[in-house]
């Protein structure tokens, strides 16, 4: 737990983020030696070429950050990303769909962009701070069974973030078998910590050398 940069994806998804803003943020990962960089999939060809063989992954976004877009838009945003260089990729589930109790419809949707991911790989946001403590444990057993790597707790974009609680939960939905990555309001290495002590595998945080300086 004494690297936490290795847990780290190095995050910068919000609107107006220039091509230098890009090129901080690699920068920052390269010489932090963060996990990855998590950013929208219009910088992920540009990152990959800048990343070059350094140990750093690119990870971007898909259907984000409602989770709305249709299953077929979802896989090809998908394989474009892949094509493009993305390692990972960090979709959103259809929240609207899991709310509504269409379990069968989000299923084919996590499925549909893990068909799409190639060797690239899948982590589902659940955006927990919409969903009851049930639509959670659904949420990650259907990623589970749709074949994804991981669950992740937010966007970020939405009400609130990740908590300790909601990463116990989701760890225990998804057993040893899963990655949990908690996202979204990690603000130290306090709270980083505790994430990773009740069950993250990955931290997704824009504060990332804020925290690692702690």
């Amino acid at each position: 737990m004494d690297k936490l940069n290795r847990y780290i994806d190095h995050t910068l998804l919000k609107a107006g983020s220039t091509e230098w803003d890009i090129n901080a943020l690699i920068d920052e990962a390269i010489e932090n030696q963060f996990y990855s960089v998590c950013i929208n999939p219009e910088w992920v060809k540009h990152a990959r070429e800048k990343i070059g063989s350094q140990d750093v992954k690119v990870c971007t976004v898909i259907g984000f950050p409602l989770g709305a877009t249709t299953s077929q838009v979802k896989a090809f945003e998908t394989k474009n990303a892949v094509e493009n260089g993305a390692d990972e990729v960090d979709m959103v589930i259809n929240i609207d769909q899991l709310k509504t109790g269409n379990t069968d419809v989000v299923f084919e949707d996590i499925k549909a962009v893990v068909e799409a991911s190639g060797d690239a790989l899948v982590k589902v946001i659940i955006e927990t701070c919409l969903l009851t403590d049930d639509e959670k444990k659904m949420a990650c057993q259907l990623s589970k069974k749709a074949g994804a790597d991981y669950v992740k707790t937010s966007t970020g974009f939405s009400t609130d973030g990740a908590t300790p609680e909601d990463v116990k939960l989701m760890r225990e939905a998804v057993g040893k078998e899963m990655g949990v990555k908690a996202s979204g309001g990690i603000h130290d290495a306090e709270e980083a910590r505790e994430m990773i002590k009740n069950g993250a595998t990955r931290l997704g945080t824009s504060r990332s050398v804020e925290i690692c300086s702690n």
